[in-house]
């Protein structure tokens, strides 16, 4: 019988103590790693524009859309939180847009009338404009809005110049003829095609300053012409929407941006 020292014993008795209290222990529990706080996702809306009716809204030689509408509206959203998506929109269908959901905003110079209240809801107003009547070489007899019966009248489709001289010459005058922008109208004025255009005042300004050689002139009627504002269109009861524009037109109004803007396009207020 093999004798067992007591050292042996001894050793043996205190690994069996440790082997025993490491099979006890219970692992401590890793500390949670705290969740990421979620970003914010800023919003993106859509903007429809039709980009022919410089210098509201243009195409530039590398086909971005650009001028004062899209520098108002991308101020706006900037001081209102959100982000904007231009989208080059043909002017005859494009409130269509808003209500099919293919567009959550309309800027295009958009004059805010009562009729286009009933489809539609919009900003606060960030321009007004009038009606301007323009001449060819050679007219001398238009003095007044009146003095266009009779008289060969290019409109723009759709927009308020259209309006008024349906109201002049009859909705159905073969005198009116229809063009899809502004400056096709007025070159249909240069080519003798009509003997007036009428038409938002400063697309017209605008293109015989750039067109300076035409012979094309200019008649103010402010009797006839009631000052027009132009609004940013959405959709219907999205009062939110209307509630975010107008919070940023506000804002570029009261900190100096708005008239920044303006002059870059206009020149100094008066």
């Amino acid at each position: 019988m093999m004798t067992i020292s007591r050292r042996s014993l001894l050793l043996g008795a205190l690994m069996s103590a440790v082997m025993l209290s490491a099979c006890g222990k219970k692992e401590e529990a890793a500390a949670p790693v705290p969740a990421a706080a979620p970003v914010a996702q800023v919003k993106e809306y859509v903007v429809g524009t039709d980009a022919a009716y410089a210098p509201f809204e243009f195409e530039n030689e590398k086909k971005q859309v650009e001028g004062f509408d899209i520098d108002v509206l991308s101020a706006v959203a900037d001081k209102a939180g959100f982000k904007v998506k231009f989208v080059n929109t043909p002017w005859e269908g494009i409130f269509a847009t808003l209500a099919q959901g293919d567009r959550d905003i309309v800027i295009s110079a958009v004059t805010i009338t009562d009729e286009r209240k009933q489809s539609m809801d919009f900003s606060e107003p960030y321009f007004e404009a009038r009606q301007l009547i323009a001449v060819g070489k050679g007219v001398t007899d238009v003095k007044k809005f009146a003095d266009l019966k009779g008289k060969k009248v290019a409109v723009q489709t759709g927009t308020t110049g259209d309006e008024v001289v349906q109201k002049l010459l009859g909705k159905t005058s073969a005198d009116i003829k229809r063009f899809e922008s502004t400056p096709l109208a007025l070159k249909e004025l240069e080519s003798g095609g009509v003997q007036a255009v009428v038409a938002d005042n400063g697309v017209v300004v605008n293109y015989l300053k750039n067109n300076s050689s035409n012979g094309i002139s200019t008649v103010e009627d402010r009797e006839s012409f009631a000052p027009e504002f132009y609004g940013m269109a959405i959709k219907k009861g999205n009062a939110e929407l209307q509630g975010k524009l107008n919070e940023g037109i506000k804002a570029i109004k009261a900190d100096g941006t708005y008239d920044k803007i303006y002059a870059k396009y206009f020149g100094e207020k008066k």
